[in-house]
C-alpha cells in the first residue's frame, strides 16, 4: 500500500510511524518501508537576505557551483563531422569534499572577498533515493508479509485502522498490489452476485412463466449462501476470490435443486390436487434426484478439500464451500422449499385453469355464434 498526499516529508514521516505500529502488531510480519531514506544528500540553503546586504549577486551562483563541482555544457562544436559538448569547469582543484563547498569564495559588492558559508548553510542528510507519485500526488509506499492464518481482508482493515491517527491532513491510504486486487475482486464479485441472481431470476420466470416460481426458487438461495458462510467458518477458511467463486457455483446449485421440485409440484397442480398435497408429493418425489445432485457435487468437491501442495489453499476454500456449503444448504433447501411454495404458490393459479378458463371461453363463443 501507498500513503498518498501533498508533502513527501510528512508523508515519510507518517509512514515510519506506522512501520513502528505494524511491528508491534502480531497481524503483520516484516513491515518496512518500499523505498527507505538511504541515499546521502548535501542540501545548501541560501540565506538571500544576507547575499543582499552584502551585495552578492546570487543570480549565476547555481550555474558557478555546477562548474566547481563537475563542470556544465556551454555548446557543442562540429569536427570532422563529430559533435562534441565543451565543457565550462573551473581551472582550481576539483570539489571533493563536503567541506570544500566552504571554501568557495565569494565577491561582495564593496570588493571583499568572503567565502560561501558566510551566505549559505550545508547540512547532510539522508533522502529516499526517488521520489514516487500516485495519482499525480507524493506518495511513499510501504510492504509487509503476513502474520500466521491472517488474511488478507482482515490484516488491510487493521492497517486502515493504524494509519488513521498518523495520516497528515489530507493524506490517505492507497491499496496496491495484492491489496487493490482484493479491493477490485470484492466489489467485483458483488456485481457478479447480483447479475447472477438476476439472470437467474429472468430464466427461471421465462422458463415457468410465473414470477412466483422464480421467487420461490430464488427463496433458497440466502440460505445456502449463510450454510457456505458457517461452514467456512468452522473451517477457519477466508473468503477469498476461491471461495466467492464457489458461491457463485452454490447458486446455480441451488436453484437447480429447486427447479426439480417446483416444476414437479407444479405439474401435480395442473392435474387438480392442491398447493399442499402438490408440494408434498413433489418433495418426496423428487427426494431421490436432489440428493443424487448433493452427493455427487459433494464427493468431487472431497479432493478439493483434501488438496496439498502448490495451490492448496485456492483448491481448500473451493472446496469447503463446496462440500460444507452444499451439504447444508440442500438440507435447508428441503424444508424452505416446501414452506415457500406453500405461501407463494397460492398467489398464482395452475395453468390448468388458465386453459380451462380459455375452452369455456371459446366454447361459450361458439356457441353464441350458433
Amino acid at each position: 500500500m501507498a500513503l498518498v498526499g501533498s508533502s513527501h516529508e510528512r508523508l515519510s514521516q507518517a509512514a515510519s510511524a506506522l512501520v513502528a505500529a505494524m511491528e508491534e502488531d502480531p497481524m503483520f510480519s516484516a513491515p518496512r518501508l518500499s523505498n527507505e531514506a538511504s541515499q546521502a544528500q548535501l542540501a545548501l540553503t541560501l540565506d538571500r537576505r544576507r547575499a543582499a546586504d552584502l551585495g552578492i549577486d546570487i543570480a549565476g551562483l547555481s550555474q558557478a557551483l555546477i562548474a566547481l563541482l563537475d563542470g556544465r555544457s556551454v555548446g557543442e562544436v562540429f569536427i570532422e563531422g563529430d559533435s562534441y559538448d565543451v565543457q565550462l569547469r573551473a581551472d582550481t582543484r576539483k570539489l571533493d569534499d563536503p567541506t570544500d563547498l566552504r571554501n568557495v569564495f565569494l565577491r561582495t559588492g564593496d570588493g571583499r572577498i568572503v567565502p560561501l558559508s558566510t551566505i549559505a548553510d550545508l547540512e547532510e542528510k539522508s533522502i529516499a533515493p526517488t521520489l514516487e507519485r500516485e495519482q499525480q500526488q507524493a506518495a511513499v509506499s510501504l510492504s509487509s508479509s503476513l502474520g500466521p492464518d491472517v488474511a488478507l481482508g482482515d490484516a488491510y482493515q487493521r492497517l486502515l485502522e493504524l494509519a488513521e491517527p498518523l495520516l497528515p491532513a489530507g493524506a490517505h491510504v492507497e491499496a496496491q498490489a495484492e491489496a487493490a486486487a482484493l479491493d477490485e475482486n470484492a466489489s467485483g464479485m458483488t456485481m457478479v452476485f447480483g447479475f447472477a441472481i438476476i439472470i437467474v431470476f429472468l430464466v427461471l420466470a421465462a422458463q415457468f412463466e410465473s414470477m412466483w416460481s422464480a421467487l420461490i426458487i430464488l427463496s433458497t438461495v440466502p440460505f445456502g449462501i449463510g450454510c457456505a458462510v458457517i461452514a467456512m467458518l468452522l473451517t477457519g477458511t477466508s473468503l477469498n476470490i476461491y471461495s466467492q467463486i464457489g458461491l457463485v457455483l452454490l447458486i446455480g446449485v441451488m436453484a437447480k435443486n429447486g427447479i426439480l421440485i417446483v416444476e414437479f409440484a407444479n405439474q401435480l397442480r395442473d392435474r387438480g390436487e392442491s398447493v399442499r398435497d402438490a408440494i408434498e408429493h413433489a418433495t418426496m418425489l423428487r427426494l431421490r434426484p436432489v440428493m443424487m445432485t448433493m452427493i455427487s457435487t459433494v464427493l468431487g468437491g472431497i479432493p478439493l478439500v483434501l488438496a496439498s501442495g502448490a495451490g492448496a489453499e485456492a483448491r481448500i476454500a473451493l472446496g469447503w464451500v463446496i462440500v460444507g456449503g452444499l451439504g447444508f444448504a440442500t438440507l435447508v433447501t428441503l424444508y424452505v422449499t416446501p414452506v415457500a411454495y406453500f405461501i407463494l404458490a397460492r398467489l398464482s393459479k395452475p395453468k390448468a385453469d388458465e386453459e380451462r378458463l380459455l375452452n369455456a371461453e371459446m366454447h361459450d363463443a361458439a356457441a353464441i355464434e350458433h
